[in-house]
C-alpha cells in the first residue's frame, strides 16, 4: 500500500502548511524554504532575519513591448526557447538560468552581455533581488517577457525535468510548457505605460 504523500512544514517554525504556500529564499544556502502565512509576512519586512530569508512575493508583470531578436538570443548562448534572470546577491550580479533535462542550467556568459540584453525590458528596474525573475520566453519571432516570483522559475524547471524526452523536450514537454505559459498570461498584469 502507497504511503500517503509528507505534508509539508514550515522550514522556520514547523507549522503544517497547505499544498499552496508561500515560500522564502534562504539567501546563504541560495534554495527556497516552504512558509507558513505567518513566517512569510514577517520576512516580507525589511531586514527580517538580517537578509537570510526574503519572502518570495507573488506579483506577476508583462512587458509586452519587449523584443529580443535571434542575435541578442545567441548571445545569450541559451539553447532552448526560455530563460529566466534574476539577481543573485551572494554571487552581486545578474544570472541567467535555462530548464533542461538535468535540472536549472546557468547560461555561463559575460554578466554585461546579460544586462545588455535584459535593458531593452522596463522590468528590468523593478526586479527585486533574489526572490523575482524575468522569465522569457522566444517562440518563432515572438517574444514574451514576464517579471515573476522565482518559485514559479523553479517550479517550471521542475516540470521540465520531469517531461523531458530527446534533445527538444519532446512534445508532451512542449504542451506542459504552452499551458505554464498560458497560466502566467492570466496571472500578468501590464506595466504602466505599456501595450494591452
Amino acid at each position: 500500500m502507497p504511503r500517503p504523500p509528507r505534508q509539508e512544514r514550515c522550514e522556520l517554525c514547523g507549522a503544517q502548511v497547505p499544498e499552496e504556500h508561500r515560500h522564502l529564499v534562504d539567501t546563504e544556502k541560495r534554495a527556497l524554504a516552504c512558509a507558513c502565512s505567518p513566517c512569510a509576512l514577517l520576512m516580507a519586512r525589511p531586514g527580517a532575519s538580517h537578509g537570510r530569508f526574503r519572502a518570495v512575493p507573488d506579483r506577476c508583470l508583462a512587458d509586452h513591448d519587449h523584443r529580443l531578436d535571434d542575435g541578442a538570443w545567441e548571445l545569450l548562448q541559451i539553447p532552448v526557447s526560455v530563460a529566466f534572470f534574476f539577481h543573485n546577491s551572494a554571487l552581486g550580479r545578474l544570472v541567467a538560468l535555462y530548464p533542461s533535462p538535468a535540472g536549472a542550467t546557468e547560461s555561463e556568459v559575460e554578466p554585461s552581455v546579460r544586462e545588455s540584453v535584459l535593458s531593452a525590458t522596463r522590468l528590468a528596474g523593478e526586479l527585486e533581488p533574489d526572490v523575482e525573475a524575468l522569465l522569457v520566453r522566444r517562440t518563432g519571432e515572438r517574444t514574451e517577457c514576464y517579471l515573476v516570483p522565482i518559485d514559479i522559475c523553479y517550479a517550471l524547471v521542475g516540470r521540465m525535468r520531469l517531461l523531458w524526452q530527446g534533445f527538444d523536450g519532446g512534445a508532451e514537454a512542449r504542451a506542459d510548457l504552452d499551458a505554464f505559459f498560458d497560466d502566467i498570461r492570466r496571472r500578468a498584469g501590464a506595466p504602466q505605460g505599456s501595450r494591452p
